[in-house]
């Protein structure tokens, strides 16, 4: 008796554990499961087996970002409900050796650096998410195999209404989050951040030289450069290697620019302007539905009416024409145009197109297209 108590106590133990992990890491991807999916298109476009290529699921990301966070809340409420058992623990062991299995290869390979366990809430190494998933895995062993003990009695219906609600409120939290700009952001642009220092700092450039003897390296900031050329012997043993200047004013977002059509990058005057700038992101120009187009020719009147400055950022992989033909479609007109990597503008707004408000580097609000009525509202005096 007392051997069968301690191993349910093992048991209920591990299905918290595990449970909670699940419904953590379930919820901190539902909040948002484009960025989710963005990830599974990633590792899609990075893996193959043989000659056999995963280009073709590329349509299929969102839905299966959607099954698979589902799928895994599920599991977290069934272990921590105790609905279930035997099923719960199957589906378990499945997606645990999976998970582990694919980190495995991550580690090793590198082909795929972040695997969005926690979408951009906790941020892991490729070896940091492997070695989570061999702690887990240790307790969905013990889960697995005293799957049978303590034997409960059948209690179906609620079992079932349990796991349908879980699957329901999962689903239905995930559809809001795709319809409206996710309801916590994690992200860089997240409202109320700024994206670049609140006072300019001077630009620095630093000189490497190194000593022709020993081989060692020293840097230094290139004012005191004369300092060390007044020393004779010091200039016959050291040699010039390399140099490098360091900007403390760049924006606070890996590989973000704005280009003008010639290259120009005109994303630090732009982020930092005192007066508000509106910028619509569009990362995938052809796939801007009506209502989309509708929400970018009544932001870009608000934004002329109002004396705000307006203007487009679409990915890189948009052409020239393809803008051209695009604003002159929707009647969107004297409008500037700046073009970044789609992974920059994906990373800003989900939305397709999406609209986020600035000023002074800070952002001010962002906007789904289907809740830029909100945005109509703002009067630039309030800003």
């Amino acid at each position: 008796m007392k051997n069968e108590k301690t191993i349910q106590i093992l048991v209920t133990i591990s299905s918290w554990i595990v449970g909670a992990t699940f419904l953590f890491s379930s919820f901190s991807k539902g909040v948002d499961p484009l960025g989710t999916s963005y990830k599974i298109q990633e590792y899609m476009t990075a893996w193959s087996v043989g000659s056999l290529s995963f280009d073709w699921a590329l349509p299929l990301a969102t839905f299966l970002s959607i099954a698979m966070i589902t799928l895994e809340f599920l599991v977290g409420v069934l272990l921590i409900t105790n609905c279930y058992k035997k099923l719960a623990a199957w589906i378990l062991m499945l997606m645990m050796i999976f998970f582990t299995v694919t980190t495995f290869i991550d580690a090793v390979t590198n082909k795929v650096t972040d695997c969005g366990c926690f979408g951009d809430l906790v941020k892991l190494t490729n070896w940091e998410t492997f070695w989570k998933n061999v702690v887990l895995m240790v307790f969905t062993v013990i889960i697995f195999i005293y799957r049978n003990i303590p034997k409960k009695k059948k209690t179906f219906e609620k079992d079932f209404i349990i796991s349908l609600f879980a699957i329901a409120i999962m689903i239905a939290f995930q559809l809001y989050n795709i319809a409206n700009e996710p309801i916590l952001d994690f992200r860089a642009w997240k409202v109320g951040n700024r994206m670049m220092p609140e006072e300019k700092g001077e630009i620095k450039t630093f000189l490497i030289y190194k000593n022709k003897t020993t081989n060692d390296t020293i840097e230094f900031t290139s004012e005191k450069l004369m300092d060390y050329y007044k020393d004779s012997e010091w200039v016959a043993n050291w040699e010039f290697v390399d140099s490098k200047m360091i900007d403390p004013n760049e924006i606070y977002a890996d590989g973000f620019s704005m280009m003008d059509a010639d290259g120009t990058d005109f994303a630090k005057d732009i982020i930092s302007s005192p007066d508000p700038v509106l910028i619509a992101t569009i990362h995938h120009l052809n796939d801007v539905n009506e209502k989309g187009k509708r929400s970018l020719q009544r932001v870009n009147n608000y934004a002329k009416s109002r004396g705000i400055y307006f203007v487009i950022l679409v990915a890189t992989t948009s052409t020239q024409e393809e803008i051209t033909n695009f604003l002159f479609e929707n009647k969107i007109d004297n409008t500037e145009v700046y073009y970044t990597d789609e992974k920059a503008i994906e990373t800003m707004l989900r939305s397709n197109p999406g609209f986020i408000l600035l000023k002074d580097s800070k952002v001010i609000g962002k906007w789904h297209y289907n809740n830029h009525t909100d945005l109509l509202k703002i009067e630039k005096e309030n800003l």
